[in-house]
């Protein structure tokens, strides 16, 4: 459900195709108003159709030869609005409060602030999550992801739309950190690399979900509504989910942590060892946690020696890269030429494939080989896309498909290779910096789509540049 919340202005915010209201004909007879819908719904010179600039005056269209039309006489800005298209989205964002033409920007201002957040979210909640615990952030974010976003879908005003929408992206970084946090301390070192790779998984399954859930619902503040709605229902179980045994010794609180471990114990038909637990044999576990956690690390220990320094260079690099093109190539499924529901549908599948893929091979290649061939066969992909012709749209969804398979690969690869290169006592504190890195990313990468309006070639070119 994170990735339809991520992604899901692909669809919310799609442009459809749209031209310039008809001027009031009520003094023209059904010839004449023939005669002005036929050039109001006809291509300029650029073979594009009219899309922000109408005549003076309707009887203009009568006077005027079709030559004359196009030297840009007696032309202006859309008076009365606009006529869209809504044979595929009967509402987005977009013919909710006209964000076309000079107003175009503001699509994309509404993406930047949602990916805002969910840079502030990294920052903010990773930091808490380790004073409060993860349960206490993981079932707050469950709420406030399921109230801000279906306020978001019933608001009237843009600027309202905005700010909820932040408050989605700030929930769904926090989400997507306790979950993962969770995940890797519940489960034993072996099981961890198959869980964190299934979490992978429901994320590329997540984008397929939410292309079958647009597809049905075409109206934008339906379907904002029902992405969100779940998260209140994810609020009302989380109640009853355990918090980490490992957060509870480390906090002094073994007797909780006790109780919960018993519960998994009885869960997995493990009554005797459930109950040969003890809270001393809890803290002789984690001695050498609690003696880890004690001790004063902090982000410098990241750049203190030469070799730390080279190497924490190079993640930050990978992880920002990764993330930006990734997210760069998310934000602009309508310039592939397919339906936008087949698109996202064919990213989800493939990356799926992709993902289970690059966990075999890691297994015998090593984590650094996987790690180059997967951003350099991604940026060679995405730079081969920016440069096809557009009028070959099924060469360029292929490329564009599977330059963003390598970059999840990479993704992949880079969760577990940052988590085995970092020494122990600084991991969490390099996992962190990383991740900010990568949010950082995802939010560079939707600033920059503003100037998609002004360069097709330009995005595809840094999208491609920056993995390589």
């Amino acid at each position: 459900m994170l990735s339809c919340h991520n992604l899901l202005q692909n669809f919310t915010g799609a442009v459809p195709e749209h031209y310039c209201k008809l001027p009031s004909t009520s003094d023209l007879n059904n010839q004449s108003q023939r005669h002005i819908m036929k050039h109001f719904t006809s291509l300029d010179q650029e073979h594009k159709p009219w899309r922000c600039v109408q005549h003076q005056k309707a009887s203009d269209l009568l006077l005027n030869s079709t030559d004359k039309l196009f030297e840009g006489k007696n032309l202006k800005y859309c008076k009365e609005g606009w006529t869209y298209d809504r044979r595929i989205f009967s509402s987005t964002i977009v013919t909710e409060w006209n964000l076309v033409c000079n107003q175009r920007p503001w699509r994309q201002v509404a993406r930047s602030i949602y990916m805002t957040g969910v840079l502030l979210g990294a920052l903010v909640f990773g930091s808490l999550a380790d004073k409060l615990g993860r349960m206490e952030i993981l079932t707050w974010s469950y709420l406030q992801m399921g109230i801000a976003g279906s306020c978001a879908a019933f608001l009237p005003t843009y600027d309202g739309y905005c700010t909820f929408r932040f408050l989605c992206g700030v929930a769904s970084s926090a989400i997507s950190v306790n979950s993962i946090s969770l995940i890797l301390e519940w489960m034993p070192k072996r099981g961890r690399t198959l869980a964190g790779n299934f979490f992978g998984f429901s994320y590329s399954l997540g984008q397929i979900g939410l292309a079958a859930m647009a597809y049905v619902i075409r109206d934008w503040r339906w379907l904002q509504f029902a992405v969100s709605a779940p998260f209140l229902l994810f609020f009302i179980y989380s109640w009853w989910l355990p918090e980490s045994a490992r957060w509870l010794i480390l906090r002094g609180e073994t007797n909780k942590a006790l109780k919960n471990l018993r519960k998994a114990a009885h869960i997995n038909e493990k009554w005797r060892e459930g109950e040969k637990l003890t809270t001393e044999m809890l803290c002789s576990e984690m001695q050498k946690d609690i003696f880890i956690i004690r001790s004063s690390h902090s982000v410098f220990d990241l750049v203190r020696t030469p070799a730390m320094r080279r190497m924490s260079l190079c993640l930050v690099l990978v992880w920002f890269s990764s993330n930006f093109a990734y997210y760069g190539l998310s934000m602009d499924l309508q310039n592939f030429g397919l339906s936008v529901f087949l698109t996202q549908a064919l990213f989800g599948g493939v990356e799926m494939t992709a993902k289970l893929m690059v966990m075999l091979v890691m297994t015998f290649v090593g984590r650094r080989v996987m790690q180059f061939v997967s951003l350099c066969l991604a940026g060679v992909m995405v730079l081969s896309y920016g440069f096809t012709p557009h009028n070959m749209q099924m060469l360029c969804t292929v490329l564009a498909v599977t330059g963003k398979a390598f970059l999840a690969s990479a993704i992949t690869c880079m969760y577990l290779y940052t988590g085995e290169l970092y020494p122990t006592e600084i991991r969490q504190t390099g996992m962190g910096l990383s991740a900010m890195n990568a949010r950082l990313g995802s939010a560079v990468a939707s600033v920059l789509h503003l100037a998609g309006d002004f360069s097709e070639t330009i995005l595809p070119l840094l999208f491609g540049i920056t993995p390589i």
